[in-house]
C-alpha cells in the first residue's frame, strides 16, 4: 500500500512538473509557439483603407511611420510605455553590429547555453561565427544566441545592457529601458510603439541589418534557420523585421515593407495571437499605403531666389535651401499645402557662403508641416572707400558727358 501511495505521489510530481512547464514556456517563451500555419493567418486580399477612416485593429498598441521622415502615419497607444518581448533583440542587433566583427569566432558559455524559450539549441562550449549568431537570434528568435553575442560584444551581458541603454539615449529613445539583450519579462524592461519604429528606421540604415531581417530562410553551422516573421511571405513588399511573444507583452511584430520606393515601418504590440498581429499589421500597412504617398517638397540646396545685400559689391546673394524635404501626404493634405519663404533682408556685408538667411515653411490645413534653413552660396565682398570714391567719381563723369 506504502509503495502504491509512493508511486502515485512520485507521478503527481511529474504530472505537476511537465504542466508549470508547460504553462511558463507558454507564457514566457518568446516566439516558442506559433501555433498557425503562414498561409491561414489572413486573407491576401488588399485592404479596403482608403479614406479618413482609421483602420480597426486588436492591437493594445500600434503605430506607422515614414521610414524617411519618421512622419506617424497611424498611431493607437503609441507613446505608452510596454514590455516589447524579442522586438528588444532589434536593438541587441545594431549595438552588435556597430561594435562587433561578423567573422568574430564566439565560443558558447554555459549561461547562454541554458537560457530558457525560443532557442537555436546551442551547446556549451560550441563556437559559431557572430553572423551566424546574429542570423540564429533575428530569424529564430533564439534567445541563446543574443546572450552568446551579448556576453562576446560586452564582455558580460550585463556591460552589454548598458551599452544598449547608452544606445537608446543617444538615438532619444526616453521611453525606453533594457534589462536583457533578449527580452523575457523581466521588470523594468520595456519601450513604446514610436520608439521602436524610430529604433527600427535607425536600425534600417545599416545595411547588414536590413539584409539578415529580410532573409526567410538560411543555413549556418549544423542548423537550418526559418524566420518567425510571417509577413517576409505574406504581405507584398514586406522586409523585416522582428517577432515578439512572451505573457507580458503578447505577440508583438515589427513590420518594414516598400512599394514604389516608398517605405513605411508599422509596429503592433499586446496581440492576443499570431493572426491577430499578422491581420493588424496589414490593416495598418495597407491604410497607409493606400492613403499616403511620398512627395519631395523641397530638393538639397534648390535655389530659392536672392537676398538683398547692404553696402555689397553687388546688390544680392543668391540662396538655396539648408535640407531636402521628402514627405508622404494624403490627398486633402496634398491640395491644402502652401509655402511661405521668410527671408532676413537686407543683411548687411560681407556676406559669407554658406550663411543661414531665413527660412522656407511649408503648411498643410493652415498648420507648420515642414520647414528647412535657407543659405547662402556665394560671398559678397563689402564696399571700402576706395569703392565708394570709385562710385562718385563714375556719377561725375556721367554728368560731364551731360
Amino acid at each position: 500500500m506504502k509503495r502504491r501511495i509512493i508511486i502515485l505521489r512520485i507521478l503527481v510530481y511529474v504530472l505537476c512538473l511537465f504542466f508549470v512547464l508547460n504553462i511558463s514556456q507558454a507564457l514566457y517563451a518568446d516566439d516558442f509557439i506559433e501555433e498557425e500555419p503562414f498561409t491561414q493567418l489572413y486573407t491576401t486580399e488588399v485592404s479596403d483603407c482608403t479614406g479618413p477612416k482609421l483602420p480597426q485593429i486588436e492591437a493594445g498598441a500600434a503605430i506607422v511611420i515614414d521610414a524617411d521622415s519618421g512622419r506617424v502615419l497611424y498611431e493607437k497607444n503609441a507613446y505608452t510605455r510596454r514590455a516589447i518581448a524579442s522586438t528588444t533583440k532589434i536593438m541587441t542587433a545594431i549595438v552588435a553590429l556597430e561594435n562587433g566583427n561578423l567573422d568574430d569566432r564566439v565560443k558558447v558559455s554555459k549561461r547562454a547555453s541554458s537560457i530558457w524559450g525560443s532557442t537555436i539549441k546551442l551547446r556549451e562550449g560550441e563556437e559559431l561565427t557572430l553572423r551566424e549568431l546574429m542570423y540564429g537570434m533575428m530569424l529564430k528568435s533564439g534567445n541563446d544566441a543574443a546572450l552568446a553575442i551579448a556576453e562576446h560584444i560586452g564582455g558580460t551581458v550585463e556591460n552589454f545592457v548598458k551599452m544598449m541603454n547608452d544606445k537608446a539615449k543617444e538615438l532619444g529613445l526616453l521611453n525606453t529601458s533594457f534589462k536583457t539583450p533578449h527580452g523575457l519579462d523581466v521588470e523594468g524592461h520595456y519601450s513604446t510603439a514610436y520608439e521602436l519604429a524610430l529604433l527600427t528606421q535607425y536600425a534600417l540604415k545599416n545595411p547588414v541589418f536590413s539584409k539578415i531581417v529580410s532573409t526567410q530562410s538560411t543555413s549556418i553551422t549544423n542548423r537550418d534557420l526559418y524566420s518567425t516573421n510571417e509577413m517576409l511571405s505574406l504581405y507584398p513588399g514586406a522586409d523585416g523585421v522582428k517577432t515578439g511573444y512572451t505573457g507580458k507583452a503578447g505577440r508583438c511584430l515589427v513590420t518594414s515593407a516598400k512599394r514604389d520606393g516608398f517605405r513605411i515601418i508599422s509596429v503592433v504590440l499586446f496581440c492576443s495571437s499570431r493572426a491577430k498581429r499578422a491581420e493588424s499589421s496589414k490593416k495598418i500597412l495597407d491604410y497607409a499605403f493606400n492613403n499616403y504617398k511620398p512627395y519631395e517638397l523641397l530638393e538639397p540646396n534648390q535655389k530659392l531666389g536672392e537676398v538683398s545685400v547692404k553696402r555689397g559689391l553687388k546688390n544680392s546673394a543668391s540662396v538655396v535651401s539648408i535640407e531636402g524635404i521628402k514627405m508622404p501626404l494624403n490627398e486633402e493634405e496634398k491640395k491644402s499645402l502652401k509655402t511661405e519663404i521668410i527671408l532676413n533682408t537686407p543683411i548687411s556685408s560681407p556676406v559669407h557662403k554658406g550663411v543661414e538667411v531665413g527660412t522656407i515653411r511649408f503648411f498643410v490645413n493652415g498648420e507648420l508641416f515642414a520647414q528647412s534653413g535657407i543659405k547662402t552660396v556665394e560671398s559678397v565682398p563689402a564696399k571700402t572707400y576706395r569703392h565708394y570714391f570709385g562710385d562718385v567719381i563714375n556719377v561725375w563723369f556721367k554728368l560731364v558727358r551731360q
